[in-house]
């Protein structure tokens, strides 16, 4: 039997990251050979780094250095709207137009009974009791606007139903099965400006 070589090692570890095949991982580990010092050993470190460091917000669900969150713990943020999405790449693509200066709600993925995927999955009692705790006074569903996401934006609705806070979602710039972000920003701004009510089923 052989023994897996610190190579095959790296690379199999980078063919299981988002959108690498076996193919790109062997490209990309002989790139990083290629440019052991100027890349390789500060991408190890930063790395190292980042899984030291980086923490889950106990608050809004979002990653960062420091618990609550630094878009959690600023005071010139608008206190009453809460914005609900699905990934922290989301939250990031919001953030990146400026068009927000509420705080959000990240859930961690979407309702998805193919998958087994519940609301306690995904923290929808902690986001309730959140709610509940006062000082809401909107909460904007910005979900994908995929199957699972309508589902979960339609789940949200119900549940928040007699909560007497106002429910708007993203207009519908944002495409049917489009991805919040990949997304450029002139859509997200434009679909933030034309955000609607929601109302119960």
């Amino acid at each position: 039997m052989s023994i897996e070589t610190p190579l095959e090692g790296l690379i199999a570890l980078l063919a299981r990251l988002p959108g690498l095949g076996p193919r790109s991982a062997r490209r990309a580990a002989l790139h990083l050979l290629k440019r052991r010092d100027a890349l390789m050993l500060p991408l190890a470190e930063a790395i190292s780094e980042t899984a030291r460091t980086i923490k889950t917000c106990t608050v809004c669900g979002t990653l960062d250095s420091a618990d609550p969150c630094r878009i959690c713990s600023d005071d010139s943020r608008a206190h009453g709207p809460i914005c609900i999405v699905e990934q922290v790449g989301d939250l990031w693509a919001i953030e990146r137009t400026g068009s927000f200066h509420g705080r959000y709600h990240v859930l961690g993925g979407t309702l998805s009974a193919l998958e087994g995927v519940g609301p306690e999955a995904l923290g929808v009692p902690r986001l309730l009791a959140r709610l509940k705790g006062g000082g809401a006074s909107e909460v904007i569903l910005a979900l994908n606007a995929t199957l699972d996401g309508q589902t979960t934006a339609y789940y949200l609705t119900e549940a928040l139903a007699d909560s007497g806070i106002k429910l708007t979602r993203l207009a519908h710039g944002v495409p049917v099965g489009g991805e919040l972000d990949y997304l450029d920003d002139g859509t997200l701004m434009a679909a933030f400006a034309a955000r609607r009510s929601v109302d119960a089923p």
